[in-house]
């Protein structure tokens, strides 16, 4: 069955939850790449062969009593649906680009999703709020389990799940998480910490992966190697490092209290006061400025605002989000004031 997105605001499941140190870890996902046997990877399948993917695929959802995701063509969506769901993490940028028989799997939560025909033939996805790398891991190993009762993934004994990128060979995981780290980055530790890191087997990239920037001091942490190693000790890796960082960061603001507590009182409430009275305000603005709210709410400092309204503005004040929501019928300068409204409603 292909569903379409209506005009209901629906945030996906880990945006409206807080899960566990979900002061610092803002999602866990873990990502599953797959291919079907004898059917070219898409940067090399023909029309044909993409379409095949897609019929297959389509063809096992037709099991409602096991597989509970609907399917969404992505080449019938509108440019703005497209970037609604990159900007929910649904889909990657390079998803919504040239290509045919694009797809898109999710459930009504929409804390799973699966992309066909992106990269790979077919990649799951699962985000949970908070640091739920394990639980996000048994969601979607489940999925895997029955989409491979009926597709016959390309599989080798000595390199396992082929890809089409060899960095995601061997178990096709990436696991990330989405971490909110100011206290580091106002103490000056966050590039030290980011290089230790990345000696450890680890990449660091920003709020929408590979090619974006840490904005408002956001950073997605995820492994680097798939191939040598199972499912379960790449989760355990990432895991223990996260909870390593994460006692940085706490140590980090219980300094920034004793050392700056008036500075750091004062740059939190003068950001809670632009934030609810600012008339127009750029993309890169608004996320330090939410940055440095959050750290107040998580903090204490503030405390009549639901840090999850936050979380939530993290996705509603990017260009798609805010044309949809504010009726903005064309790009122009109004978009910043038209961002502000939309954050001064969301703090009232």
């Amino acid at each position: 069955m292909v569903v379409r997105m209506n005009n209901k605001e629906l945030f996906s499941k880990w945006l409206s939850e807080s899960g566990p140190e979900g002061d610092i870890v803002l999602s866990s996902r873990i990502r599953l790449a797959r291919n079907i046997k004898d059917i070219p990877y898409p940067n090399n399948a023909s029309d044909e062969d993409l379409l095949k993917v897609n019929t297959l695929i389509q063809d096992v959802l037709k099991d409602k009593d096991k597989v509970k995701l609907n399917y969404l063509s992505i080449d019938n969506m509108d440019e703005l649906e497209k970037y609604i769901f990159v900007e929910k993490y649904l889909i990657s940028p390079a998803h919504v680009k040239e290509g045919v028989y694009r797809g898109l799997l999710t459930n009504r939560e929409e804390n799973i999703s699966a992309m066909i025909n992106e990269e790979d033939h077919i990649r799951i996805q699962v985000f949970l709020s908070g640091l739920n790398l394990k639980k996000a891991w048994d969601k979607a190993d489940m999925i895997d389990d029955l989409l491979e009762e009926k597709l016959d993934f390309a599989f080798s004994e000595k390199w396992g799940y082929l890809s089409a990128c060899p960095t995601n060979m061997g178990t096709g995981l990436r696991a990330s998480v989405m971490m909110h780290l100011p206290a580091l980055n106002l103490t000056n530790n966050i590039d030290r910490m980011l290089s230790a890191i990345s000696k450890l087997g680890l990449v660091i990239r920003g709020i929408y992966g590979e090619g974006s920037d840490s904005s408002g001091n956001i950073y997605q942490i995820s492994n680097q190697v798939t191939l040598g190693l199972n499912e379960n000790d790449i989760i355990d890796n990432l895991e223990s490092i996260t909870k390593q960082i994460i006692g940085q960061e706490k140590n980090a603001r219980k300094r920034l209290v004793k050392e700056q507590e008036s500075d750091l009182k004062d740059s939190i409430y003068r950001a809670f006061g632009v934030l609810k009275n600012a008339y127009k305000i750029n993309i890169e603005e608004a996320m330090e400025l939410i940055s440095n709210v959050r750290l107040g709410i998580d903090m204490g400092i503030i405390d009549n605002i639901d840090p999850l309204t936050l979380n939530q503005l993290i996705v509603l004040i990017r260009p798609a989000h805010l044309k949809k929501i504010m009726d903005i019928n064309s790009e122009g300068k109004d978009n910043d004031i038209k961002r502000a409204k939309l954050i001064r409603n969301r703090l009232l």
